[in-house]
């Protein structure tokens, strides 16, 4: 072997053996933040019902620099769900509605799902919700990710809204009167 050739094959053994340290290198992989791990969700609480419609409540903290969405909620303890605030209704009274473009967490901010404001609404309970008992709730965020918690189901007196439906609603269950569902 040549001098030349015998440089070619050490460089090019020292640039392999670089290639493959490297490629079995163990620095971490970061995985990109999602909306859903910037919120903290406390206070969480769902209205006792027998039947019907019945409302969940809680405490949204964002520690994200950017502002998160929340575009739907589950729960076993209903058929479905949906996002709903309160706006003036007929004769000036408030009345519960749908939010089609979700709940918005501020950036390093709060949002409160409370009675009388943004709540989610569980449309049609499928077993009775006791004082005392646990229903578990999940929130799907814009960018697909989803968070989920426990809420504490306890009586509440107040909140008796008109609800209204969307025109692509069903009204099955549901009424434009009020009823005490507790959103």
């Amino acid at each position: 072997m040549t001098r030349s050739s015998l440089g070619y094959t050490l460089t090019a053994g020292a640039v392999c053996v670089g290639l493959l340290v490297a490629g079995c290198s163990s620095s971490p992989q970061t995985p990109s933040a999602t909306q859903a791990d910037s919120v903290t969700v406390t206070d969480q609480w769902v209205k006792a019902a027998d039947s019907g419609m019945t409302s969940a409540f809680a405490e949204l903290a964002n520690t994200g620099p950017g502002d998160v969405r929340i575009v739907s909620a589950s729960s076993p303890a209903s058929t479905r769900m949906e996002l709903h605030e309160m706006a003036p209704g007929e004769g000036g009274s408030m009345a519960m509605r749908q939010k089609p473009d979700g709940v918005v967490v501020p950036a390093n901010g709060t949002h409160s799902i409370s009675p009388g404001g943004d709540h989610l609404m569980l449309m049609d309970i499928t077993a009775p919700l006791t004082p005392g008992t646990i229903a578990t709730f999940t929130l799907t965020f814009e960018d697909g990710s989803t968070t989920s918690f426990d809420a504490a189901v306890r009586d509440f007196s107040g909140n008796k809204e008109e609800y209204l439906p969307t025109e692509d609603e069903p009204t099955e269950g549901a009424s434009a009167t009020t009823s005490n569902h507790g959103g």
